[in-house]
C-alpha cells in the first residue's frame, strides 16, 4: 500500500520572465492604477524578500499570478457593481454558516 495520493496536481506553469514588468504596466494602464500599482509593487517587494530568503522564485511568481487573476476578474467586478449589486440569486450567510456561540 502507497502513502502517495492518488490525485496529484500537476505543478503550475512558472509566468514568463516578464510577466511581472507585463503586469506592472497593464496595472499602471488601469483605471485603479492609483491604488492597485502600489500594492502590487508593495507584493512584490514583500515576495522578492522572501525569495532571497528562500532561495525560491514560488513567491514572486505567486504574486504574478494573483495580480494577473485580478486584473482579469475586474471586468466582471465592475460589471457586477454597475448592475446594481444584484445578488438575489445567491445564499444569505446566515443559512450556510453554524450559529455563533453566545459570548
Amino acid at each position: 500500500m502507497s502513502a502517495q495520493p492518488d490525485h496529484v496536481l500537476p505543478p503550475a506553469t512558472p509566468p514568463a520572465p516578464a510577466a511581472a514588468a507585463q503586469l506592472l504596466e497593464a496595472l499602471r494602464a488601469d483605471r485603479r492604477a492609483g491604488r492597485w500599482a502600489p500594492a502590487f509593487e508593495a507584493d512584490w517587494a514583500r515576495a522578492l524578500e522572501d525569495s532571497r530568503h528562500s532561495y525560491s522564485l514560488s513567491p514572486l511568481h505567486d504574486v504574478v499570478r494573483t495580480w494577473q487573476a485580478r486584473l482579469a476578474a475586474a471586468p466582471a467586478v465592475d460589471a457586477f457593481i454597475a448592475s446594481g449589486y444584484d445578488d438575489s440569486d445567491g445564499v444569505a450567510l446566515e443559512d450556510i454558516l453554524p450559529p455563533r456561540a453566545a459570548r
